[in-house]
C-alpha cells in the first residue's frame, strides 16, 4: 500500500513539473517537456521536435511511400535557362494601316483572337478621313473635271458628225482627251470614298486583335497579328558565348504535361548581346504543344559534359519551409529525416543530386511531397 502511494505521488510530481515547464525545457533523458501529449513520440503519425517524421507502416502504405538506395553515377551535365515563346519570322505577320482612318468590319466581321484565317482574306477596312479643306479642294477639282469632260464629250460628238470634212486626227485627239478626262474624274471621285483593304498576310490564326469597329487608327499602327501555331519557336537567354557549342540536346518542361518534356532543336545562337544576354532559338519537335505567344517557359539544356552525383526522380526533390531543396531519407522502419541537398535538373523527369547524399542513403522516391506536408 505504501509503495502504491509513493508511485502516485511521483507521477503527480512529474505531471506538475511538465505542466510548469517553459518552452524548450528538457527532462533528464533529453526529452522535450513542453511537447504536447499524444504527439508522434507515442508512435503516431507526426513530426518530431528534431524535424524528422514518425510514420507508421500503415500510414506509409496509405501515402504510397517508396524508397530507393541510388548509387553514385555520372550523368550528362545540364542547365536550366529562362525562355519565352516567340513567333517564327517566316510563319507570322502583322496587319497595319498605311494611311490610317476609321475601322470598318470586313465581309465576315472583325476576326476574333484564335480564329483561323486564310492568306488574302479580307479582315477589315480602314476608311480615310481627310481634313475639310482637303475634301473641299478635291470636290472642287472633281466639279471642274466633270465640266471639262462634258465639254470634251460634246466637241467629240460634233467632230464625229463632221467626219467627212474634218481630219481623222482631230477626231482621235478629241476622243483621247474625253477619255482622259473621264478617267481622271473617276479616280478623284473614287478617292473621296476610298477604303483601305486589310488582308491576311498568311494562313494561320489571329493571335491578337487590337481594333474595334469605329476605332480611329493611325498610319503604321499595329492592328492584328497572325501566326501559324504549328511553327512557334522558343527563345532562351544566357550569358556564356560558348554555350551553344556545348549543347547536346534540350527539352521544354510544361507543368500541365505531368512532368513530360517536349524535345527542342537548336536552330540559332545570337552573336550580339541584347539587354546583356545572348538569345538561343529552339524549334519545337511537336506540331501543337498548346503554347501561347509570350508565355514564359524553362528550357533544360543537356551539355556534352558529365557530372558525378546521384540520379533521382524529380518528384523526390521538395522544398522545406524556408525554401531549401531537400529529400527525405528513411533512417528507420518508421522514421524519416529531411536532408538538404544541391541538385540540378537532368531532364523533365530526373534530377542529379551533387551534394548532400551518400550512396548508402535510402531516399524516398515516391510520396515525398505528401511526407513534406506532415506537421
Amino acid at each position: 500500500m505504501r509503495a502504491l502511494l509513493m508511485s502516485l505521488c511521483l507521477a503527480s510530481a512529474s505531471v506538475c513539473f511538465n505542466a510548469a515547464a517553459g518552452p524548450g525545457a528538457h527532462g533528464p533523458n533529453g526529452e522535450h517537456l513542453d511537447a504536447p501529449s499524444g504527439s508522434a513520440t507515442a508512435g503516431g503519425l507526426g513530426r518530431l521536435p528534431d524535424g524528422s517524421l514518425n510514420v507508421p507502416k500503415s500510414a506509409q502504405r496509405r501515402l504510397g511511400v517508396r524508397t530507393l538506395m541510388a548509387p553514385e553515377s555520372e550523368a550528362a551535365a545540364s542547365l536550366e535557362l529562362p525562355g519565352r515563346v516567340i513567333a517564327h519570322p517566316n510563319a507570322s505577320g502583322q496587319v497595319q494601316s498605311v494611311h490610317g482612318g476609321r475601322v470598318e468590319a470586313g465581309p465576315k466581321g472583325l476576326p476574333l483572337p484564335g480564329q483561323p484565317v486564310k492568306k488574302g482574306e479580307v479582315l477589315a477596312y480602314v476608311k480615310h478621313h481627310a481634313d475639310p479643306y482637303a475634301v473641299g479642294a478635291q470636290q472642287a477639282q472633281l466639279a471642274e473635271l466633270r465640266a471639262q469632260r462634258e465639254l470634251a464629250t460634246q466637241r467629240l460628238r460634233r467632230l464625229e458628225e463632221l467626219a467627212g470634212s474634218v481630219p481623222r486626227k482631230e477626231i482621235d485627239a478629241a476622243r483621247s482627251e474625253a477619255q482622259a478626262l473621264t478617267e481622271r474624274e473617276r479616280l478623284i471621285a473614287t478617292s473621296l470614298n476610298q477604303r483601305e483593304v486589310l488582308l491576311a498576310p498568311l494562313s494561320g490564326v489571329v493571335a491578337r486583335n487590337h481594333v474595334a469597329v469605329g476605332q480611329v487608327v493611325e498610319a503604321g499602327g499595329l492592328l492584328m497579328e497572325i501566326v501559324d501555331p504549328g511553327r512557334l519557336l522558343i527563345e532562351a537567354t544566357h550569358t556564356d558565348p560558348s554555350l551553344a557549342a556545348r549543347i547536346a540536346g534540350a527539352q521544354l518542361v510544361l507543368a500541365n504535361a505531368g512532368g513530360a518534356g517536349i524535345d527542342l532543336k537548336l536552330i540559332g545562337a545570337a552573336r550580339a548581346l541584347r539587354d546583356g544576354v545572348l538569345p538561343l532559338s529552339f524549334a519545337l519537335q511537336t506540331q501543337d504543344a498548346g503554347l501561347a505567344l509570350g508565355q514564359p517557359v524553362s528550357v533544360l539544356v543537356r551539355l556534352n559534359e558529365s557530372a558525378k552525383g546521384i540520379v533521382l526522380p524529380a518528384e523526390s526533390l521538395v522544398r522545406s519551409a524556408n525554401g531549401e531543396a531537400v529529400v527525405w531519407i528513411k533512417t528507420g522502419a518508421e522514421r524519416f529525416l529531411p536532408q538538404p541537398v544541391q541538385a540540378r535538373a537532368l531532364d523533365a523527369r530526373t534530377v542529379l543530386v551533387t551534394q548532400g547524399l551518400a550512396a548508402d542513403n535510402r531516399v524516398v522516391v515516391q510520396g515525398a511531397a505528401l511526407l513534406n506536408q506532415i506537421r
